[in-house]
């Protein structure tokens, strides 16, 4: 199966309950070795970074196998509001 942004997106969605996901194929030819993610999730709340990181990197654990390079903010809703307002 190609991983597309759309099916990192429904991923985390179905997985870890993320009310915001932001996807960005960053491979220099769009072909789907890299990507950035930023992921919005309550289920975050009160997790140290680390945790949040492994929570998103088990979720999408077959992607990763092909992933050539993958970048990841996680955050609260409420982090996501604070940093929206800056």
């Amino acid at each position: 199966m190609a991983i597309t942004a759309d099916l990192i997106r429904e991923k985390m969605i179905a997985e870890i309950g993320a009310v915001h996901v932001d996807v960005e194929d960053t491979s220099p030819n769009r072909c789907a070795a890299s990507f950035k993610v930023l992921v919005v999730s309550p289920q975050f709340e009160g997790k140290p970074l680390l945790q949040r990181h492994r929570m998103v990197n088990t979720c999408l654990a077959e992607e990763l196998k092909e992933i050539h390079a993958f970048e990841q903010k996680t955050l609260t809703p409420e982090q996501w509001e604070k940093q929206k307002a800056q």
